[in-house]
C-alpha cells in the first residue's frame, strides 16, 4: 500500500539527481488542497461558471464544482444559487455538507505529484483536437479512466497514439491550479496494454507541462492500486487522500440534473 508523503513548497530537493531528469520548479503545494477551486479561480477562470465563492466547469467540460472554503456556509449558499435546487453535483475535497444538502454517492481519491518523473516527448504521439472527440469518447467509455465530456479537450493538450489510424492510447491535461497541471484521461485499449503506451504518453504530456514552467500532478481512485503503483514507479509520490462526493442541493428540481 502506498504511503502518504508530506511534500511542501521547495520539495524539488526531494528529487534524486539524475542526468536524464530535469527537476521542475518548486511550487506551493497548498493550492492542491483545493485544486479545482484554485484552477477555476486562476488559470481556468475563463471556463468557470461562478457565483461568489462557488464555481463549476460547464457540464460538458468537466463534471465538478468547487468552493473557496468548504467550511464556509456562505460558499454553500453561493453554490445553491449557482446550480439551483435539487441538482446533483460532484465536489471535492468535502468532508461534510450543510443541512439541506444530501450526499448521494462518492468515493475516495488520491493525489500524486511529480517528484522524480522523467519527462520526454513521444515521437509516435499525435496531438488530438475537437475532430477526435468521438473517438476519444469511445476509448474512454471502454477503458473508464475517469470523467471525459464533449468539451473536456478544451482544458489542455491531449496526446494519443494510433495504430493503423485507430486511437489506442490517450493522455492529456485537465485542471490547472497556479503552477501545476493535472495529467488525466490516461488510458489504453485493452488489446494494446502491457506495451508501455500509457507511460510514454504520461511522460510526453509531462514534458509539455514542464516546458511552460508547471509541475505535473494527477489523481486516481484510492482503490485503483494498479494505477497508483504504476505512477509511483515512474516518479510520482502520493501526497494526499480525500473524499469525492456526489451531493444534491436542497429543494426540488424539475430536471434533477447531474452537473
Amino acid at each position: 500500500m502506498a504511503q502518504q508523503t508530506d511534500i511542501r513548497a521547495g520539495g524539488a530537493s526531494l528529487r534524486p539527481a539524475a542526468s536524464d531528469t530535469v527537476a521542475p520548479p518548486a511550487h506551493d503545494t497548498s493550492v492542491l488542497d483545493n485544486a479545482v477551486w484554485a484552477a477555476l479561480d486562476g488559470p481556468h477562470a475563463n471556463l468557470a461558471e461562478r457565483v461568489g465563492r462557488a464555481a463549476r466547469y460547464s457540464a460538458d467540460v468537466y463534471a465538478f464544482a468547487a468552493l473557496a472554503d468548504p467550511r464556509d456556509p456562505a460558499a454553500w449558499a453561493d453554490l445553491l444559487t449557482l446550480v439551483g435546487p435539487g441538482t446533483t453535483v460532484r465536489i471535492k475535497p468535502v468532508e461534510t455538507v450543510p443541512d439541506g444538502w444530501e450526499v448521494v454517492g462518492g468515493g475516495v481519491g488520491v493525489q500524486l505529484v511529480d517528484t522524480a518523473l522523467r519527462a520526454e516527448p513521444a515521437p509516435e504521439a499525435v496531438r488530438l483536437g475537437p475532430d477526435d472527440v468521438p473517438e476519444i469518447l469511445d476509448l474512454v467509455a471502454r477503458t473508464r479512466p475517469g470523467p471525459f465530456r464533449k468539451r473536456t479537450i478544451e482544458l489542455g493538450t491531449y496526446l494519443g497514439i494510433r495504430d493503423r489510424g485507430r486511437l489506442i492510447a490517450l493522455a492529456g491535461e485537465r485542471i490547472r491550479p497556479p503552477g501545476w497541471t493535472e495529467i488525466s484521461a490516461v488510458c489504453t485499449d485493452p488489446a494494446y496494454r502491457g506495451r508501455g503506451l500509457a507511460t510514454r504518453l504520461v511522460r510526453a504530456v509531462a514534458a509539455g507541462i514542464r516546458e511552460r514552467g508547471d509541475t505535473p500532478f494527477l489523481h486516481a481512485a484510492a482503490d485503483n492500486t494498479a494505477a497508483i503503483r504504476l505512477y509511483e514507479s515512474i516518479g510520482f509520490t502520493l501526497r494526499r487522500r480525500s473524499p469525492v462526493l456526489l451531493v444534491r442541493s436542497p429543494g426540488t428540481s424539475h430536471q434533477g440534473a447531474v452537473l
